[in-house]
């Protein structure tokens, strides 16, 4: 029976997910011309039955909103009409209700005193049912149902109209320049542009920029707009869409900027105001510390996050504004000690997914396939969510089916026709020829997930099918790519033969994904990781794992000088977000160009953000142990700071930690775990007692609602 606290409008698993991240996708222009993805776009289906079985002690009234037309059976008989509200009576029935709709996804709303709308619900797209000459139907045993989507909206919030929320905001600063006036919004941000009070019988000219420099440059400005205004009103000439005449016009697209240029020929504006869009996510997690520019850098980053979380998380609001795999694990990982967003993590998943068949990989890049089926697993861990691994498996086995269709007879995979295989954006040559390691080592985790989760929905034979492709692609991975003079992973192989290069990637991954031996780790550490001659990492996206692969080495003070220094290295370049990549030997109006345009880099990118995870993950030190933070683990690190506290969240509270050289604090709302620390003696604790669990190693059971203060 399904029955809930509270109904919610429900659909097929995937769908709006899919539907709303195709309007959010083909909102992309770049110089007033619409820029769809260039992957495949997917759709929803057109015609859903959900379902359910009640059983009422007495009768009960439910009242019923679709969007899209729809039918009722009730124990298999078809009821008359679209009834705004149906009288069940007692005792045991099975109710089903067909949505039919073209336009948007088909999604339904019921509630009555105990019957409500909700993922208990079963819902197929096909039932299988057909009539033979009798008239008789047949049976619908080969139907395949799923648990129904959902998401936290009453009756009167229809899923077809979400939008994110608004919020007016003057211009900072405004100033004469050459034909026109430049405003200034004071840091970066996105939303809509507002022409106030524009009279005059002409056109409106406005230039987006990150950068003053951008803004003001009307002929390689990555955004534009041109609005024609005459007495009857406005109308945009990049899309011919008219809006009759009022004392303030807001535009139709959102867009990127921190500095917007008008120009007005014909025009009058009293002046230029924005109208900010945002997703309603709350800071849940927090850091301080001793060191001011660090807090700083904690604080951009959490703005840079805010700022790319959307409907999704996408990648950057200027350029793209699409949901990338590669981008969006990464912002998972940030979400889960900042926001705890889970349905943005959902939503993400399902369109980046997409439907079968599988005819390319995601975002047509093979590394952000891995990382898809790598992020599934990390989410059921912070959030202990079993329904969406359930939900989201049939894609997980048809998604590794392409994989391994396109693996060589070793079980490797190598880029083919169609595939790009991106690693990185490097300042220097990348090959990205033959069997790469890195590619080798993220598919041997994407098989281990796909054996984990299995085990979760209760498939025995994948879970020891994968588990078993896993270990032998795992046991090939040494023999392959260690090199024993250069004490690394070689970063390919060609033709059977081993590479001469050497790259971070492999090393990194294969060093916390725990591939490798005490001793070797301590050998990539030297030699790969903290050496110089090896190339180069300069996009915040890579600088993520190099940085998680040293915490894991314990060089957390190594690492606290590298994020105070690229970073800090941002800040003092004027950021007011974080950028898509930064090289320190740039300078001025080099930091603005990439893809061989003068504006193309991304000042506000999510993979900016990753000190909001490694300073949670690696300093703070929380992590999940079990799923959903059932039981969770703390192994707080200064680092080289002299104090810092934070705020980790969690499901169902939060997790508190403050620490100094001499004391720790810690409190959990929920859940229960250990707190480890590496000390010379025995410390001593306010609640609880220390067992060693080593040498110089200790450990301290935290319990729910149990603050504990411990010297050290």
């Amino acid at each position: 029976m399904a029955m809930t606290s509270k109904a919610t409008w429900i659909w097929y698993p995937g769908d709006y997910e899919i539907w709303l991240g195709n309007k959010m996708n083909n909102r992309r222009t770049e110089r007033g011309a619409f820029f769809p993805p260039f992957w495949k776009t997917d759709s929803h289906y057109v015609t859903v039955e959900f379902s359910t079985v009640v059983e009422l002690a007495e009768e009960e009234e439910i009242t019923i909103a679709a969007e899209g037309i729809f039918n009722i059976k009730l124990d298999g008989k078809l009821q008359f009409g679209m009834p705004a509200t149906f009288l069940l009576p007692a005792g045991r029935h099975n109710l089903n209700i067909k949505v039919w709709n073209q336009m948007t996804p088909p999604a339904l709303f019921v509630e009555g005193k105990t019957i409500k709308s909700s993922s208990a619900w079963r819902v197929t797209f096909e039932d299988l049912e057909w009539i033979d000459e009798s008239g008789k139907a047949s049976d619908t045993s080969a139907t395949v149902y799923q648990a129904a989507g959902c998401w936290n909206f009453g009756r009167e919030e229809r899923p077809s109209a979400y939008k994110l929320c608004r919020e007016a905001l003057p211009a900072v600063a405004c100033s004469a320049q050459q034909e026109g006036k430049l405003y200034d919004f004071g840091r970066e941000t996105f939303g809509y542009l507002v022409l106030e009070g524009a009279k005059g019988n002409g056109e409106v000219k406005i230039f987006y920029g990150e950068s003053p420099e951008e803004a003001m440059d009307k002929a390689f400005c990555e955004t534009l707009d041109r609005i024609a205004v005459n007495e009857a009103g406005f109308t945009d000439l990049a899309t011919g869409a008219v809006v009759a005449a009022s004392e303030r016009y807001v535009l139709d697209n959102s867009k990127a900027f921190r500095y917007v240029y008008v120009e007005c020929e014909g025009v009058t504006l009293e002046g230029v105001s924005m109208e900010y869009e945002y997703a309603p996510v709350s800071y849940r997690g927090s850091f301080r510390s001793n060191d001011e520019e660090l807090n700083r850098i904690w604080e951009i980053g959490a703005y840079t996050m805010h700022l790319t979380t959307r409907e999704f998380f996408i990648d950057g609001i200027k350029r793209d504004r699409w949901v990338w795999s590669g981008d969006a694990v990464q912002s998972y990982l940030m979400n889960y000690y900042l926001f705890f967003d889970s349905e943005c993590v959902k939503r993400t998943t399902w369109l980046l997914r997409g439907k079968d068949p599988v005819t390319a990989h995601t975002n047509t890049i093979m590394d952000y396939t891995f990382y898809w089926f790598i992020g599934i697993y990390d989410y059921y861990m912070y959030t202990g969510d079993r329904l969406f691994v359930e939900q989201i498996y049939p894609r997980m086995q048809t998604m590794m089916a392409f994989v391994e269709g396109r693996a060589n007879e070793r079980g490797m995979v190598e880029g083919q026709t169609g595939d790009w295989v991106f690693v990185d954006w490097a300042d220097g040559y990348l090959d990205k020829k033959g069997e790469l390691a890195i590619e080798q080592v993220l598919l041997c985790k994407s098989l281990e997930t796909m054996a984990l989760c299995a085990e979760l929905v209760g498939n025995e034979a994948d879970r020891a099918k994968y588990a078993e492709r896993a270990a032998t692609l795992r046991a090939l991975l040494l023999p392959t790519f260690w090199n024993e003079t250069k004490q690394a992973l070689v970063h390919n192989c060609v033709e059977g033969k081993q590479s001469e290069a050497v790259t971070r990637y492999a090393n990194m991954f294969a060093t916390f994904f725990g591939y490798l031996s005490p001793a070797q780790q301590q050998q990539i550490k030297h030699s790969v990781l903290l050496n110089d001659e090896v190339l180069k990492i300069t996009t915040p996206y890579m600088r993520f794992y190099e940085l998680e692969a040293l915490c894991v080495l314990g060089e957390q003070e190594a690492v606290m000088g590298e994020m105070k220094d690229y970073w800090g290295g941002m800040l003092r370049e004027g950021a007011t977000s974080f950028w898509e990549k930064y090289n320190p030997s740039e300078s001025g109006t080099q930091h603005l160009a990439m893809y061989g345009r003068p504006y193309g880099k991304s000042l506000c990118h999510a993979w900016g953000a990753s000190p909001i995870y490694l300073l949670g993950r690696y300093y703070l030190g929380v992590k999940p142990t079990k799923p959903g933070y059932a039981e969770f683990e703390i192994r707080p690190t200064l680092g080289g700071l002299e104090w810092m506290e934070g705020t980790i969240p969690t499901p169902d509270g939060e997790i508190r930690v403050k620490m100094n050289s001499e004391q720790i604090e810690v409190e959990a709302t929920a859940g229960c775990g250990w707190l480890y620390l590496a000390t010379g003696q025995t410390p001593s604790a306010s609640v609880g007692t220390f067992e060693s669990v080593g040498e110089g190693e200790y450990r301290l059971r935290i319990e729910a609602g149990k603050a504990v203060t411990i010297c050290y």
